[in-house]
């Protein structure tokens, strides 16, 4: 019933909605195997952080491309072969021999990130010329995003299970999202019609050059403040010259007749404050996975801290959050249908900061960690749905795949500059003020270290319901109220 509502759209939402379980199969089942995974590939916890990083990296590289080429090609042949990839990467997780094939294919795996936006595509497209074409790419956006918590739901269910059920047989256990993948590439090849339009044109090489390099070094800049410590001089000359990087790829893309990035359309008053929220947002949503896992899993009785629980109650944990998260995007229709979409994206915002910023006093019991989360899920189940279905209403017609697709990167630069900085913190037992909090605490991270990561996350999520203010008042509504961009060129200069 809630399919044909959706008109136009509905017809192919059911379908899309099996792809996004299989991206919440993926994003969730690892996360209660992250210590087991460690231990296997004899890291210390805060290592954990490296596979992250270097998996949002690709991804963050890899979506401005996709998504282009989605505007370019068709949406859906560009989520099948970015389907094909993950399947591919998630067997070589599975079957990896050792660290750096484990890093290779965990890193290939981000391809993922890249089917929200394409999905998001192929339901405007069907529904733009419909007045009321905003309002179903948000109903489809919000139903989208509830496959993809209840996967995660799923995923992190019985990757508790199935970890605790086969123990010293982690490659069995790591079968199964593999298997997932491959049965996905199978249901949008079948199931999933071709998106309406095509832009044609060609891949700017030059800026996605320029845009690797400067997310190179500045990655490469905290890793080296993380093995080398944060006094490296050079270190810190790499990320000053990554981010430096950014003003000639600015520049350059600025003058493409195709860019990769559309600068003038980041430059909208609709549009900016959306990317900038998605950039803050993913501190949070992809940055704090790890440390949350660790944190749950860490003995208080060695340490004086964490929750000292197993796998199976990590699952719990991240069942309960992941609740949230699909609560919250179901709400995100109905909430911005009573106020305005731009009122529920701030909200949305404010929830996820104060959420992290509770873990700061409330940590020492299974109890107020659950209410945490459930708190920053509220407010990051609305973001998840929000941010590409808003981008999108935003956009022209022919840059929907972009614009919905930088969503995406910007988040997931934002986790990957995060993970980096939150093995820092997490690696830094100096940082203690002495006690078990500065302690060698062998493979725990240190307190000091968590309070940091609770501490960045709440503040983005703040700062970023800030920028969101900024956005105009009647912006994203049940009609397209930037219509003129769908009809007319953007400006030139």
């Amino acid at each position: 019933m809630r399919l044909r509502v959706l008109g136009p759209a509905g017809s192919i939402v059911g379908f899309l909605f099996l792809v996004e379980l299989t991206s919440g199969v993926l994003q969730g089942y690892y996360t209660p195997l992250l210590t087991d995974i460690a231990r296997a590939l004899n890291i210390r916890d805060a290592d954990v952080n490296w596979l992250e990083a270097a998996q949002l990296m690709v991804s963050a590289l890899v979506v401005p491309v996709l998504a282009k080429l989605g505007d370019m090609y068709g949406h859906k042949r560009i989520l099948l072969v970015s389907t094909a990839l993950t399947a591919l990467a998630s067997w070589g997780v599975a079957f990896a021999p050792g660290f750096w094939v484990f890093l290779f294919a965990w890193a290939l795996q981000g391809f993922y990130v890249v089917w929200l936006p394409l999905e998001i595509a192929l339901v405007f497209s069907r529904c733009h010329s419909r007045p009321d074409g905003a309002a179903l790419t948000r109903k489809s956006a919000g139903l989208l995003v509830a496959g993809l918590e209840f996967g995660v739901i799923v995923g992190a269910l019985s990757g508790g299970f199935i970890g605790g059920a086969l123990p010293g047989r982690l490659w069995i256990t790591l079968m199964v999202p593999a298997v997932c993948a491959t049965a996905c590439f199978f249901v949008i090849l079948f199931g999933v019609p071709e998106s309406l339009g095509r832009t044609g044109g060609s891949v700017d090489t030059a800026g996605l050059a320029v845009l690797s390099l400067a997310l190179l070094l500045i990655t490469a800049g905290l890793t080296f403040m993380r093995i080398n410590g944060p006094q490296t001089w050079w270190a810190w000359a790499a990320v000053v010259l990554g981010i430096l990087s950014l003003i000639p790829f600015t520049r350059h893309e600025l003058g493409h007749k195709d860019p990769l990035v559309d600068i003038r359309m980041l430059r909208q008053p609709s549009m900016w404050p959306v990317q900038f929220t998605a950039f803050l947002f993913g501190v949070s949503v992809l940055g704090a996975q790890a440390p949350l896992s660790t944190f749950a899993r860490t003995d208080p009785d060695l340490v004086g801290y964490g929750l000292g629980v197993g796998s199976g109650m990590v699952s719990v944990l991240i069942g309960v959050y992941v609740l949230a998260l699909l609560v919250g995007a179901l709400l995100f229709p109905a909430a911005a249908r009573i106020s305005t979409p731009r009122i529920t994206l701030i909200v949305a915002a404010m929830l996820v900061g104060i959420g992290y910023l509770m873990f700061l006093p409330f940590h020492s019991s299974l109890t107020e960690v659950m209410l945490n989360m459930v708190v920053a899920g509220l407010g990051s189940g609305a973001l998840v749905a929000a941010l590409p279905s808003a981008a999108a209403a935003a956009a022209p017609l022919t840059h929907t795949g972009m614009a919905a697709g930088l969503t995406n990167a910007t988040k997931t630069i934002g986790g990957s500059f995060a993970s980096c900085i939150f093995g820092i913190a997490l690696a830094g037992h100096a940082l203690g003020a002495g006690g078990l909090a500065g302690a060698d605490t062998g493979t725990a991270g240190s307190l000091a270290g968590y309070f940091t990561v609770w501490t960045i996350c709440g503040v983005t999520g703040l700062v970023g319901a800030v920028g969101l203010y900024f956005v105009p008042r009647l912006a994203f509504g049940p009609t397209l109220p930037t219509a003129s961009l769908v009809t007319q060129p953007l400006p030139t200069e």
